[in-house]
């Protein structure tokens, strides 16, 4: 199979779909790769790193594109790289598409077969193509929330971790997955006092027990919810709904109350961002304000740590990019139901529940496409 990988055209993206590693385990196994001239310089992999693994560099995207039968890339394709799919390639990256009509419909005109990192599933019900890029703007979340309580970015001008004799800052993290349990550690291990908020009693019993006394847990109602970012120095949003739209949780009514200065960092934008007053931002611009109140709502928040973001996905993603190659996409879907789960797209039909009701569309179950 011809693989190609792309350099990403994001405000800021320096990740990128393969190392030279996973082009050297692709090429062994007979595939021919092709990755756009530049596309690791962003993280330090020179085009002679890849063409010693044994790509073949060229010189455009149109390239990649036009010769590629499988695209490994890292986020969703923009609107000029939707239109350069064809019918029946195969798109392996995140997609992220509840929230994103534009780019569904450009994936559905193009018939391409569109397979979704955040979705795929693993045998314990977890996403573990999700999780790496989920730890990353977990840590992530804490340093950026501290930087943007800066009085100087905009903040309320409160330490984090206090000093002998004031007050460490109050961080609130709304849900206790895999972001919010990244958050906690590094937020406890700064030394601010933590509250984590869940509506799962078992993932409540585990984060207690494994922080023990150094983090307060509570069960997650609006009401909760409402106390807890009103006296809080810094919010986490790190709720998530596989492939689905994030739950407005912080509504616009509830900034008015919030003090000035306050910061909420939304890790669960790419999925539409699950405060009301939520929109995207990128590294560039990354913090706006609201009502008094900091909002950090970058989209692409791994992207800033790209050289760590990218080894840490692509060792989740390959395994699952050889089975394609090696099987080609039809029987590696057929044989392997967690990958299966993240067939989002599929010749012109959606086949992820989530996203055809977020967006409207008829739904198809992967299986009837295959």
């Amino acid at each position: 199979m011809r693989i190609g990988t792309p350099r990403e055209i994001k405000n800021h993206e320096y990740r990128v779909g393969l190392t030279p590693a996973g082009v050297r385990e692709l090429v062994h196994h007979g595939h021919t790769v092709l990755i756009e001239t530049a596309a690791g310089l962003g993280i330090g992999i020179s085009d002679e790193q890849y063409a010693a693994a044994g790509a073949r560099i060229v010189g455009t995207a149109a390239e990649v594109f036009a010769q590629a039968d499988l695209i490994v890339k890292v986020k969703e394709p923009q609107p000029a790289e939707c239109a350069m799919l064809r019918e029946n390639q195969v798109l392996f990256t995140y997609l992220h598409l509840a929230p994103d009509p534009e780019q569904a419909r450009g994936l559905i005109e193009s018939k391409c077969i569109a397979i979704a990192y955040e979705t795929v599933t693993d045998g314990r019900g977890g996403l573990p193509l999700l999780a790496p890029m989920s730890e990353v703007a977990g840590r992530m979340s804490i340093q950026a929330g501290a930087h943007a309580m800066e009085k100087a970015a905009g903040g309320n001008g409160v330490l984090l971790g206090g000093v002998p004799g004031v007050p460490a800052a109050e961080v609130v993290i709304i849900g206790g997955g895999v972001v919010g349990y990244n958050a906690a550690r590094i937020a406890i291990g700064m030394g601010a006092r933590v509250t984590i908020l869940d509506r799962s009693l078992a993932r409540l019993n585990y984060l207690d027990s494994v922080f023990e006394n150094r983090a307060t847990t509570l069960y997650s109602t609006r009401d909760a919810v409402e106390t807890c970012v009103h006296r809080a120095d810094l919010v986490i949003g790190s709720v998530l709904v596989p492939g689905a739209a994030a739950p407005k949780l912080v509504t616009r009514d509830m900034l008015k109350s919030i003090p000035n200065g306050t910061v909420m960092v939304d890790v669960a934008i790419d999925q539409g961002g699950c405060f009301e007053s939520s929109r995207p931002t990128t590294h560039q611009e990354p913090t706006y304000v609201v009502d008094g109140v900091v909002h950090y709502c970058v989209a692409n928040m791994p992207g800033g740590v790209a050289r760590t973001s990218t080894f840490a996905l692509t060792n989740a993603t390959l395994p699952h990019v050889l089975a394609l190659a090696n099987k080609g996409h039809r029987q590696a879907l057929l044989d392997d139901p967690n990958l299966r789960a993240g067939l989002n797209v599929c010749r012109g039909e959606v086949t992820y529940q989530a996203v055809a009701d977020a967006l409207g569309y008829r739904y198809v179950p992967a299986l009837d496409m295959l």
